[in-house]
Parts: structure tokens; sequence; C-alpha cells
């Protein structure tokens, strides 16, 4: 008789967000309920950044969120969490203690190269480095996975995890994995909610850096607006659309971390009995929507459907108003914080 896996029963939760989704559903496991939205908001999770003296396929890096690993590690910060991780130079040696720790009934995050994950669409695999997973189990060359941005549990054969989880490039993996070592039995919230928002408060309005913060949203309005003369019409069109594609292909997008974070404010506010977060998460709806209108707009630029009014002057005017409503939904929450 087959042996029945012991992780059979592992809690996949399909997320919008590959890292909360995965910290969210490592947590439960453990007992701990914990929506994604809320994992995103204590992990601090919410970021703007315009980097371009780092490339992605030879475009300047927008980011819309943390750095890969940055909510997992505040969340193992707090009092009573312990995440073990480890990087590899070895492959065998990664696969080897994978497999150690399947045996042992832990479930456990891996970051990995989308490119190389088989059960993606072709048409949706790209070379993105930092998608995280969860591996649960292990059936003959195949590994269980739960991957959060899928509706049902996945498999994955053995080789093409490995070329994932050592893929190259631009935040290579290095076989890291990860998984929770101790949890605690009751987590106050409270504290760790104000710390977050603290935290993203000060990366999005405190920042002395211009390309980081509201402070980056209006550098990038500024530098896309002069594009087309700049760069021509071609290859304005090359960095419009890698804008676009890192804010609505690369985890849940722009717009998207911005409808997560507020549902995360509301939960806050119910939790707290604070009607001041959920205003805020009101006012970054908003936000959240002119993200998306910037979207769709430059969508229609790169495909060459453009409308009465379809002007880089007019997305980077997008991106102003973007920058404002954070801006003000920012300094509402820092004064929340000093009441």
């Amino acid at each position: 008789m087959k042996p029945k896996n012991p992780l059979a029963n592992f809690p996949h939760t399909q997320s919008a967000h590959c890292e909360s989704g995965v910290a969210a559903n490592l947590l439960s496991h453990q007992g701990i309920d914990l929506s994604e939205a809320m994992a995103f908001g204590l992990g601090a999770g919410l970021f703007f950044g315009y980097l371009p003296f780092i490339r992605i396929n030879g475009l300047p890096l927008v980011t819309y969120r943390t750095v890969a690993g940055h909510i997992l590690k505040r969340l193992g910060k707090i009092p009573g969490i312990t995440v073990y991780q480890k990087k590899f130079r070895d492959s065998a040696q990664a696969m080897a203690e994978l497999d150690a720790a399947l045996a042992a009934s832990i479930p456990v995050g891996l970051q990995t190269g989308v490119y190389w994950l088989p059960y993606f669409p072709r048409a949706l695999r790209f070379h993105f480095n930092a998608h995280n997973l969860v591996v649960y189990g292990k059936e003959g060359n195949d590994y269980l996975i739960s991957d959060p941005v899928f509706p049902e549990p996945v498999r994955c054969p053995a080789e093409d995890l490995v070329r994932a989880r050592f893929a190259s490039g631009a935040l290579a993996p290095k076989g890291k994995m990860y998984y929770l070592t101790e949890v605690p039995q009751h987590l106050e919230r409270e504290p760790f909610i104000r710390q977050g928002i603290q935290a993203v408060c000060q990366k999005m309005l405190g920042s002395p850096f211009p390309l980081i913060g509201v402070k980056g949203i209006r550098f990038l309005a500024k530098r896309l607006e002069h594009w087309p003369k700049r760069l021509g019409r071609e290859s304005a069109e090359l960095h419009l659309g890698h804008v676009v594609r890192m804010q609505e292909e690369i985890g849940t997008g722009g717009g998207g971390f911005r409808f997560m974070y507020a549902a995360f404010l509301q939960e806050a506010a119910k939790e707290l009995q604070e009607q001041s977060l959920g205003d805020c998460a009101s006012l970054l709806t908003g936000a959240g929507d002119k993200w998306r209108q910037f979207a769709v707009m430059a969508a229609r630029v790169c495909k060459g459907r453009v409308r009465e009014g379809d002007t880089y002057s007019a997305m980077a005017e997008l991106l102003r108003e973007c920058a404002v409503l954070e801006e003000n939904v920012f300094q509402e929450l820092q004064s929340w914080l000093k009441k």
C-alpha cells in the first residue's frame, strides 16, 4: 500500500502575490491564522523604487514591492517566530537538504526562477528569479508544490526544480530554501501592525533618495514624459512596456499591491477598532485605481491602439496623481501613528 503523504493536507490557498501568499500558507500550516493581506502588512511589503542602475533584461528596475525575502525576514523578527533560511552553491546538496526536510514532514519555501517552472503556461514564462513557492511533498521524481499564484497544487519534475532553484541572472535564487522552526501559540498583532505601517511610511515618505517612495514615482513621471524625445519611439515603447510588465505581471502588480495594502489596512482597522485606518484604505484603493488607469493607457500606446489623449505627458500626469494620492495616505498614517 502506498504510504500517505503526511503533508497531503497542506493549506494551499491561492494568493495575489507569491511571497506574502507563501508566508500566510506556512503560518497557517503551523496554526497561526493569518491572511495574505495581513502577512503583507506585517511584513511591510509595500514600496516603490525606480532604479536605473539595476537592470532587468537590460532595462531599469521598477519595483512596487520590497525586495524579495523582505516580508519573510520581517515576519521572522516577530518574537516567537523563527525562520530557517539557507542558500547553496551545490545543487545536489540543495536538493538533498530539501528532501531531508520533506522526510521530516516540514513544508519548505523556495525562491525560484519562473522561466524554468514547466507548470507555468509557456506564454507566461519569463526570466524572473524571485518567485516564491512551497514544496510540501515528493512522489517519485515529482515534487508536490503549493504555488500561491495557482488555484490548485501542482507538480514539478526534479530536474526542472533544480534549474529553477539555480537560475542565473538578476536576483539569482542560489538554491534558497526556508521554513518555520518555531511559532508562538498566539500572535498579538497590534504592535506589529504599527511597526509595519511605520516602516512603509518611512520608505514611501522619508527616503533621502529621489528614486525611492513618492519621490521615485515623481522621478519616473519626469523621465517617462521625455522618453520619446530622448530615446526615440521604439526604445520609448520598449521602456514603457517594461514599466507596465513590472507593474502588472511581476507578483500582483503596482495597482494590485496597493489594493492588497488597502485590504491590510481594512483588516487592521477592524482588529484595532480604528476608523482612520479604514479611511486610509479607501484612499489607497483610489491610488490603485489610478495605477491601473496608467497601465491601461500605456498598454494601448505599446500595442499601437492609441486613443485621443493617449500621450506620454498624459501618462506622466497619471503617475503624478498616483504620487499625490499615496503621499496623502502615508501622511495620514503617520498622523495616526503619533496618536
